[in-house]
């Protein structure tokens, strides 16, 4: 088959890599700063602080003459999520992924041979995948060629106004011969030497006599003439990067009020379902890490009943969440991961009524957890122990595999509680009850079962202290009574605890 790739090149990459959590700094003029306080110097920068004279090296008392920048502190945790964030989106055109980021530029190339069923002719490819990389809130050039080096050297030397450039086979000397020399990487040396022979683009270095050039530069020489020429070959080596969502940002000054927060994670939100349904999946719960002040950490995870891509719907849920269970201190970074699940498929007859909307009932839950508390929110479940009425509370969850095997149905009698329980009159015979008087009516014994000793808990003062019945009994007319009767052997007082349907 042959060999077709296409190069990503994200410039100026981190400051892309913050910008596009930060949407209303997009057309601001912005740098980000590296290094410790008082030696922090510009490493990146937008293409309007670019129109405003400023390069990068700059130091923070020469940034500060200029008006209305934006300085950010590098941080190298949103620089990894966003490469991530871009390798998953590349991966989505094909499993072979190579990254050869360098100089403070994202550079990664697909392999996209016999993709063309797929995603159509290579400038189609390519201007599909941009489509996604603008959606990712990137600005990326992309170059297709046969030839690995040819391509990365020409998304290198593309601009934003024409983003996308597919080489034919066999020219690759001509399409790159009018690019500057910037687009090798070249040594301080190399690059003062070219300048000295009045080199300037790569079509000059690819008319220098190779012998001549290796005699200077050695080996080094040979390999620019090659990536002048573009037939340098190349050993691909693919990367698999685990699909993971997860986003992270550091905020300039600590936050305190929540709906500063919320306006974070709401952008923070939308690249995570970007990212998941290019996957066709769908967000099964999301859990935000909070770094607060004094070095703790505030961690909360959301799981609704059914996975959803409705961003709306987990930023309310986290807002009621959070406003439940506030911070203790200021908020300096959050990271909002999310565990990817299978879209809900809800399939309707076609005169059935519609159905609410399960995202409803998630919000009215989380409304009622955060009045109650959510301990006393969920599904009722027994605990193991002979106590009575003892039973715990559990978040109401849906199993995501079914069964296909059909499970047995056993008939069972319904149980209804008395509460409170009623008060009887037991007549006691060999040790079992021979009737009672129940709401005014006489029940002869015909068969019981017991006792059931309860609240056998060890740590119970009053050990055994019940004991429970049950009872089969036909009142003189015929009717018959299924029930629970409970006796206080402490106080030896008996009561109607259930009937039987």
């Amino acid at each position: 088959m042959k060999e077709h790739y296409a190069c990503v090149c994200i410039k100026e990459f981190p400051a892309q890599s913050m910008l596009r959590l930060r949407p209303e700094l997009r057309n601001c003029a912005c740098v980000v700063m590296k290094g410790d306080p008082p030696l922090e110097q510009v490493c990146s920068l937008n293409r309007k602080a670019r129109l405003l004279g400023l390069v990068p090296g700059m130091t923070k008392v020469e940034v500060e003459t200029f008006e209305q920048i934006t300085m950010l502190k590098r941080t190298a945790a949103e620089e990894a999520a966003a490469g991530e964030a871009l390798l998953a989106c590349a991966g989505g055109f094909s499993p072979r992924v190579e990254e050869c980021s360098v100089n403070g530029m994202f550079l990664c190339v697909i392999d996209v041979a016999g993709t063309e069923k797929l995603f159509g002719p290579a400038e189609v490819l390519a201007h599909k995948l941009l489509s996604e990389l603008q959606r990712l809130g990137f600005i990326a050039c992309i170059a297709v060629s046969s030839q690995f080096h040819a391509a990365i050297i020409a998304a290198r030397g593309l601009l934003a106004n024409n983003p996308v450039t597919v080489i034919p086979a066999g020219m690759e000397k001509e399409t790159l011969a009018a690019l500057p020399l910037s687009v090798l990487d070249l040594t301080p040396d190399q690059a003062e030497t070219f300048s000295l022979w009045g080199i300037r683009t790569l079509g000059a270095l690819a008319d220098l006599p190779l012998k001549g050039l290796i005699a200077r530069l050695g080996q080094a020489g040979k390999c620019m003439h090659e990536l002048a020429h573009g037939t340098r070959s190349h050993l691909f080596q693919s990367v698999e990067p685990a699909f993971s969502l997860s986003e992270h940002m550091e905020f300039d000054s600590p936050i305190e009020m929540l709906d500063a927060l919320l306006f974070v994670v709401n952008t923070m939100l939308e690249q995570l379902i970007l990212r998941a349904t290019a996957r066709v999946f769908a967000l099964a719960s999301v859990t935000i890490t909070l770094k607060l002040e004094g070095g703790t950490t505030h961690v909360r995870t959301v799981r609704p009943a059914l996975p959803s891509i409705d961003r709306l719907l987990w930023l309310k849920l986290l807002h009621l969440d959070l406003d439940a269970h506030t911070p203790q201190a200021a908020i300096l970074a959050a990271t909002v991961t999310a565990e990817p699940g299978s879209t809900s498929k809800v399939q309707l007859g076609l005169f059935s009524p519609q159905l609410p909307e399960p995202s409803r009932l998630d919000v009215t839950l989380a409304r009622i957890s955060a009045i109650v508390g959510e301990e006393n929110a969920g599904c009722a479940v027994l605990n193991d122990t002979h106590a009575p009425d003892a039973f715990r509370i559990e978040p109401f969850q849906v199993l995501s595999t079914h069964s296909k095997a059909v499970p047995s149905v056993t008939v069972r009698p319904a149980t209804r509680l008395i509460r409170p329980a009623e008060n009887m009159s037991v007549t006691i015979q060999d040790s079992k009850p021979e009737s009672f008087f129940f709401r005014d009516r006489k029940y002869t014994v015909e068969r019981a079962y017991g006792p059931w000793l309860s609240s056998g808990d060890w740590w119970n003062p009053s050990l055994w202290g019940y004991e429970q019945w049950d009872l089969v009994a036909y009142t003189q007319a015929g009717a018959m009574l299924c029930c629970s009767a409970v006796r206080d052997i402490l106080r030896n007082d008996w009561q109607m605890a259930a009937l039987y349907d």
